[in-house]
């Protein structure tokens, strides 16, 4: 008998189930999508291009306010919990949500969804969105290139546009305007191709795969959130947050990353006190004992420092990381306490979208989230950030809003940087994992 099923996403994880299990599984008919975490992503279609014969229609996407009604309406079977940095309280309501409606809850692991490429493949994960993958996966990047190896990164999917658009491959920040990405993609992107390496994204992880595989001798897997890898992987790196101790056990897919990982690093280890790091090495070996520890510090880059030192200033932080990652503020907060600012509360001058951002995520500090997932949001960023009564702008987001929107103010631009902070060093470990991969 055909199980009806509902896939609960948030235009990531969700799709890359449907396309390695589901498809062409006549086991299961998927009924519907829902979607959550990130706007604008619901009442939308996957399409047919992709979603294969047996959905000649495609599979609508609904928000997830509607499953239960959704489960009535279709007598659903089973409902796939299929997305990422979720409360292990927020995950059972769901559960609870399903159970309640009559149907079974469930969750896919690595065997069921990970693909297997023929080039060897670390990947980059994380216990919490905004912890500094990005920043570990340029220290393997340049590991990477120092023993003659060349990388690609494969991020984890972002597909806040066209869902037809199977693979996406940038190489300069034209490809950024050829594929007209949103801020939050940009912010994932821009410092790998600043650095003159490929990142490959999209929606179909199979058909990225092949065409990374044909330019690159190492592949790099960086994370979105906390989810696992969706390519089985040679090693498994996973950055934690002192700053967010204790985190590791109380988010999915926090825990399952600890429990794969080769080694754990422990970042912004210059930035949290001794105690929060120590609590976290030690709940991190408590969770995986065999995994390897390292401490990296993440130290800033303020690229026209004179801009903004001494002065009153607007800080832009990245969406995700203050959003549903919940930081208070993150590397534009740290820039401004270095180079002496006042920092603006800029609520007040915040509209539309980015002022109920404020709303629905009352830990956010005195900063304003990096927002832009349509036309109409980046519009309402750019309004905001010109009406704060500020001398200049400090952007924590990796994504160059300079580039995007006409901001009136001076404006500078922060980057984190990893260095070893501890002995055993991170970098060495990195050196002996690539050596031995070009054996591979």
């Amino acid at each position: 008998m055909v199980r009806k099923a509902i896939i609960i996403g948030a235009a990531g994880r969700d799709f890359h189930n449907f396309n390695t299990y589901f498809r062409d599984n006549p086991n299961y008919q998927v009924v519907a999508f829902t979607a959550a975490q990130i706007p604008y992503i619901e009442n939308r279609i996957y399409p047919p291009e992709l979603s294969g014969k047996r959905y000649p229609n495609g599979i609508p996407i609904f928000g997830e306010e509607k499953l239960t009604e959704i489960i009535l309406q279709h007598a659903i079977d089973e409902v796939f919990f299929s997305y990422s940095d979720v409360s292990y309280e927020n995950l059972m309501h769901l559960a609870s949500k399903a159970i309640a409606a009559g149907v079974s809850f469930s969750l896919l692991g690595p065997n069921d969804t990970q693909l297997k490429s023929n080039k060897p493949v670390i990947a980059v994960l994380a216990t919490r969105t905004g912890t500094g993958k990005s920043t570990i996966s340029r220290m393997v990047i340049d590991s990477a290139r120092d023993v003659g190896l060349k990388p690609v990164i494969i991020r984890h999917p972002m597909p806040y546009g066209d869902l037809s658009v199977a693979v996406q491959h940038f190489k300069t920040y034209d490809d950024f305007k050829r594929h007209n990405i949103t801020i939050e993609e940009e912010e994932e992107y821009a410092d790998h191709i600043k650095r003159g390496v490929d990142v490959f994204a999209g929606v179909d992880y199979k058909q990225i795969l092949d065409q990374a595989e044909k330019v690159c001798d190492v592949i790099i897997w960086d994370g979105g959130n906390n989810d696992f890898s969706f390519y089985k992987s040679n090693c498994t790196i996973v950055v934690v947050d002192p700053l967010r101790v204790g985190h590791e056990t109380l988010y999915h897919p926090s825990e399952v990353n600890v429990r794969l990982a080769d080694a754990v690093v422990i970042n912004k280890v210059n930035v949290a006190s001794d105690d929060m790091v120590e609590k976290t090495v030690e709940s991190c070996k408590k969770i995986n004992p065999n995994s390897r520890i390292f401490k990296v510090n993440s130290e800033i880059v303020v690229d026209l420092p004179d801009l903004v030192k001494n002065k009153r200033v607007l800080v832009i932080e990245d969406g995700p990381s203050i959003t549903h990652g919940e930081l208070r503020d993150g590397a534009g907060v740290s820039a401004a306490k270095m180079l002496n600012c006042q920092i603006v509360n800029p609520r007040e001058s915040a509209v539309g979208s980015i002022k109920r951002a404020y709303e629905k995520f009352p830990w956010i500090g005195m900063v304003m989230p990096a927002l832009g997932y349509s036309t109409e949001q980046v519009q309402e960023l750019q309004d905001s950030i010109n009406q704060v009564d500020c001398d200049a702008v400090l952007l924590g987001t990796p994504a160059d809003l300079r580039k995007r929107i006409k901001i009136v103010k001076p404006a500078a631009k922060v980057v984190f940087e990893g260095h070893d902070a501890a002995i055993p060093k991170f970098t060495l470990f990195l050196h002996e994992v690539l050596t031995n991969l070009k054996k591979y």
